[in-house]
């Protein structure tokens, strides 16, 4: 059941592709003062971060953050940073669409491999879960399923999302379209967030089905 005292911190992360060689190149967390996102520029381009935080910011519902990485490893000992030093449980639920479900999900699977795999701790302790791509069918969505659809249909607002399809995230990466690469992600955590607000006002607590992201042997 959902606690109405927690607000929700939405979760994205973008990747290089789906292979079993794909690494994670952005991670994002839009949260009540803004977003918070780490960029992995997998080494091979210099970045003018003055730049990015600049334009960034424009299209922030608060302030932006951003962390500048080298690969993907250091971008997971940020992601654990920013959950070990800025998530409470007391406080917030993290939020994804199709982030994790019952069956499935992107988001939080990859990440797991990906800290299982270079040898770090899965960071998300006692914090609770919900799935928005859960909860929005509780409302008409116009047989709308992805996070855009969802949100064009319920929401309609514009964002700074340059790109029509996911997939010219992979494109941006091997490119070296930092700005653009990061917009993506801004956006998509902010329509998360967005959708997670809007449920909160109107969705029964009990359709919510939270969980506790902490594994029992943490």
């Amino acid at each position: 059941m959902s606690d109405s005292r927690l607000t929700p911190v939405a979760f994205d992360i973008e990747t290089s592709g789906f292979d079993a060689d794909a690494v994670i190149t952005v991670a994002g967390f839009a949260h009540g003062l803004g977003e918070s996102l780490i960029l992995n520029t997998g080494g091979h381009s210099e970045v003018d971060r003055n730049t990015l935080v600049r334009a960034l910011d424009e299209e922030s519902t608060g302030t932006a953050q951003l962390d500048v990485v080298a690969d993907e490893g250091e971008l997971l000992k940020t992601v654990a940073s920013f959950v070990t030093n800025q998530l409470d449980g007391d406080t917030h639920y993290v939020t994804a669409f199709n982030g994790e479900t019952w069956n499935g999900g992107f988001d939080l699977p990859f990440c797991r491999t990906r800290f299982l795999q270079h040898g770090l701790r899965w960071p998300f302790g006692d914090i609770a879960y919900a799935d928005m791509i859960q909860v929005v069918d509780r409302f008409n969505t116009q047989d709308q399923t992805d996070l855009v659809g969802v949100y064009d249909v319920l929401v309609g607002e514009e964002t700074c999302d340059p790109f029509d399809d996911s997939a010219e995230a992979v494109d941006a990466f091997q490119a070296g379209d930092w700005l653009p690469l990061c917009k993506h992600n801004l956006a998509d955590i902010q329509r998360t967030r967005k959708l997670a607000e809007l449920a909160g006002q109107f969705v029964a607590q009990s359709d919510f089905k939270m969980k506790n992201l902490q594994p029992p042997h943490r």
